[in-house]
């Protein structure tokens, strides 16, 4: 199978809640649920998910607050990344973070974020052992959080490239507005899905320290940020980069893909500043709700 922006994948491929930037390419018998891939400039160098790859999506307490992001919004959406690889056989347990140009090797099962690009991991399986096992422990409780938030704000972020850039290529093709009215109704389907998830594990974290007890009171407040139908401030940053964009490009009858990578790579990186400070925005306001876990944001 192979969409409109050339994202595709072979046979028997789950992909509830996950979303494929231009490009990426799943082999077959996968299981990748819950993620958000970006990276890649064309067919030929492409983000890729070898065969019998899975992104373990559900967790021993019953919890789906596990979404990854492979690559980002604010960079990716730019099409001019280098390709993340994942080999095939392995796994990631989510929710994880990698960086672009990464590759993780054939039969690696990834349990920790890799925020830095252009990373090689190998991944030796963990020696066997036996032990008492405590359910609702999360002991990497700000982790999970701030992966949740992390995600939810790039989402957030995607949402504002369609409405302020994206929309017009879609204005401009046969039922074009009702594709991307779909497109944003899934978005914020995602955006609910995520959030709902959030307050679940919310209800089972047991108050053991203020971090904790800082988050069950106030999830829903983090989750309110994500649900406001109102778009976040262009600031600066938003206003420069659309001002260049229709300067450059002028919402011509261009094909979105081959108009987005021919911006050049100045006006690539006001977009990335522009997107990146929406996420870090979010990401601010939701640490600011819980500071008891300290949700310091390397790079979203």
């Amino acid at each position: 199978m192979q969409g409109r922006d050339q994202a595709n994948g072979a046979l028997c491929v789950g992909l509830k809640q996950t979303i494929l930037f231009p490009f990426v390419t799943l082999g077959s018998l996968i299981n990748f649920c819950d993620c958000l891939m970006a990276g890649g400039t064309s067919r030929r160098e492409h983000s890729e998910v070898g065969s019998s790859y899975i992104h373990f999506n559900y967790t021993p307490d019953g919890d789906k607050t596990t979404a990854s992001l492979f690559g980002d919004v604010p960079r990716g959406v730019m099409l001019n990344q280098p390709p993340i690889f994942l080999g095939g056989q392995g796994g990631a347990v989510g929710p994880l973070r990698l960086g672009y140009g990464t590759v993780i090797a054939a039969g690696s099962v990834l349990r920790e974020d890799v925020v830095e690009d252009r990373r090689l991991v190998f991944i030796s399986p963990p020696p066997g052992l036996q032990r008492g096992h405590s359910p609702h422990a999360y002991k990497n409780l700000n982790r999970i959080v701030r992966n949740n938030v992390a995600y939810l704000a790039n989402l957030v972020a995607l949402e504002e490239w369609y409405r302020s850039v994206r929309h017009s290529f879609f204005s401009r093709q046969e039922m074009g507005e009702l594709m991307y009215a779909a497109a944003l109704e899934l978005l914020s389907a995602a955006k609910d899905e995520r959030s709902k998830r959030l307050e679940a594990m919310a209800e089972k974290v047991p108050e053991v320290d203020s971090g904790s007890a800082e988050f069950r009171g106030r999830v829903g407040a983090i989750c309110d940020l994500f649900r406001s139908p109102q778009p976040p401030a262009k600031g600066q940053a938003g206003e420069d980069f659309l001002t260049a964009f229709q300067a450059t490009s002028g919402w011509s009858e261009g094909e979105y893909v081959a108009t987005i990578q021919g911006l050049g790579e100045d006006l690539s990186a006001k977009g990335s500043v522009w997107l990146q400070e929406i996420v870090d925005g979010l990401c601010r306001q939701a640490g600011a709700l819980v500071p008891a876990l300290e949700l310091t944001q390397t790079r979203a």
